[in-house]
């Protein structure tokens, strides 16, 4: 059976975040004494469970790099395709350059959780409502709680948990927009 450009891109960017959800979740169990709130992310890069945690997020920046060439033959959206391109990057970087490495991984990190937060609000444009309004919401808190990462501020929840409501809405609207793709394939501008 063949499957339309824009299914392939759906599935692609629904299956990036889910395994990263799960790589997420298995590398913070098999990481010994590991808090949610006190630990930063990264810590899972260089800690007993890294090499789920590394190719987890490697990966999914390589799907999300394969599903936006999917994408942009669908839509011919140029500001998404740039700013998923440049969210996979950082992905893909933050797992080659672990915490460890210094200054690149605190830019290809920010990279990641800058371009995706866009990424999610440039996507309202490709989605009708509530679905459109709902990506910009999680865009918004993207980099909502990235200005206040940034800042120190951890609100009670630890820089780790700061650090997760970065990540959380970016992963939550990548499966939604991906779950959309997979439904409506077809649609253009």
């Amino acid at each position: 059976m063949a499957y339309s450009k824009g299914k392939i891109a759906g599935t692609l960017f629904f299956i990036a975040a889910s395994q990263f959800v799960l790589g997420l979740t298995v590398a913070e169990a098999l990481y010994p004494s590991y808090s949610i709130s006190d630990n930063y992310i990264s810590d899972l890069g260089i800690g007993p469970s890294s090499m789920i945690y590394n190719s987890s997020v490697f990966l999914l920046g390589l799907l999300v790099i394969i599903g936006t060439y999917f994408l942009q033959q669908t839509f011919n959206f140029k500001p998404l395709t740039i700013l998923l391109v440049l969210t996979a990057i950082g992905a893909m970087g933050t797992g080659a350059f672990t915490e460890n490495s210094g200054a690149i991984h605190a830019i290809v990190s920010l990279m990641a959780f800058l371009f995706g937060g866009l990424s999610a609000i440039t996507s309202y444009r490709l989605l009708k409502p509530p679905l459109s309004v709902i990506a910009v919401v999680l865009g918004l808190m993207t980099l909502g709680a990235l200005g206040i990462y940034i800042s120190g501020i951890d609100l009670g929840l630890g820089l780790g948990g700061i650090q997760r409501m970065v990540v959380y809405p970016i992963l939550m609207w990548g499966a939604g927009f991906g779950g959309h793709m997979i439904a409506h394939p077809e649609k253009t501008q």
